[in-house]
């Protein structure tokens, strides 16, 4: 399970690339190269009366900005939803650990008051062997004052 990604366009080429590129888009490498494009395109159809491809008021560029941010928005969408996928899955995986540490922490404090049990019933037979003892020792001891006064002063 851990590791695994199956999102709505699965781990093919084309999700992977998609990822790519939306991730790509939000860079400042791809934002700076975009701009000296602009500058240089604007410049060359501006100044260079024989590049003038695409003359003020850049409609070119305006299509060109229109087809990028038509195929962006799905690529970033793309990227978004594996991700989404990818975030499920790991959140998965973090609740069944979770729920693996519970159970095992359940498991010890249920195994630690069984011992506590245990202990305090062998505090209480160790606590009725030693009055037994000491009744015991009482017992013996005025049975040997005992004969010992029927026995007489010793010589």
């Amino acid at each position: 399970m851990p590791g695994e990604h199956h999102g709505a366009f699965g781990e093919d080429a084309f999700g992977r690339g998609a990822e790519k590129i939306a991730r790509f888009f939000g860079t400042p490498k791809y934002i700076f190269g975009q701009t000296i494009v602009v500058i240089f395109w604007i410049a060359l159809n501006a100044v260079a009366v024989s590049f003038q491809w695409d003359p003020y008021p850049f409609i070119l560029l305006n299509l060109a900005f229109s087809t990028q941010a038509a195929y962006a928005a799905p690529l970033i969408l793309l990227a978004q939803t594996r991700q989404a996928d990818r975030d499920k899955v790991a959140a998965q995986v973090m609740e069944h650990h979770r729920d693996e540490i519970a159970t095992r922490a359940d498991e010890h404090q249920q195994a630690i008051a069984k011992s506590a049990t245990e202990l305090k019933e062998l505090l209480e037979a160790n606590t009725t062997l030693t009055r037994q003892d000491k009744d015991l020792t009482e017992q013996v001891a005025k049975l040997t004052r005992e004969i010992h006064s029927r026995l007489g002063p010793a010589t």
